[in-house]
């Protein structure tokens, strides 16, 4: 929003000092998020096992003051996708020390469903139906990633245009 403000307030002043701060800092977040993705595409497989095993690390957290959001968000992805854990419902085990898992886990909620039979939970591992969503879903995150390259190329392209043009003005009128 920042970045935003001073383009916007540069280009209809045409200060130069704004635009000129405007460009270089599109241009830092542009490369930035270029060796983003350059690095994600590289240590996929890493990435990979690092979000199984943070995640399971995040299960202990389920249920624990301070933490609704995450509390939440497991309900609604165990829910929607109809699964049970990161890889299987045995990471709730680790997770409570217990032979239990979250209610969001039963195949028909009722409460203290997670306390029964392992036999009325969900099977299927979360991170592989979400994962698989995301793969389902990537051309719609490629198209959304290249349109904002686009828009982020095209304020870079303007802000240069703009700030050279207010170069050329004060030159011609000192």
């Amino acid at each position: 929003m920042i970045v935003g403000f001073l383009g916007c307030v540069g280009a209809i002043k045409e200060n130069k000092c704004l635009l000129l701060t405007f460009f270089i800092l599109l241009l830092i977040i542009f490369v930035m998020e270029m060796v983003c993705g350059i690095l994600f595409s590289v240590y996929r497989g890493q990435i990979d096992t690092y979000a199984r095993e943070d995640l399971k690390q995040g299960l202990q957290l389920f249920d624990t003051d301070g933490n609704i959001g995450l509390t939440n968000a497991w309900s609604i992805i165990q829910t929607d996708f109809r699964c049970c854990g990161v890889s299987n419902y045995t990471d709730w085990f680790e997770a409570f020390n217990t032979t239990g898992a979250p209610d969001s886990c039963c195949r028909e909620y009722s409460v203290s469903c997670g306390l029964h039979s392992p036999d009325t939970w969900w099977k299927d591992a979360c991170y592989e139906k979400v994962k698989m969503w995301l793969q389902d879903n990537l051309l719609a995150v490629g198209i959304f990633t290249l349109c904002s390259a686009l828009v982020q190329v095209v304020g870079l392209t303007f802000a240069l245009t703009l700030y050279c043009n207010a170069v050329k003005a004060d030159t011609y009128y000192a």
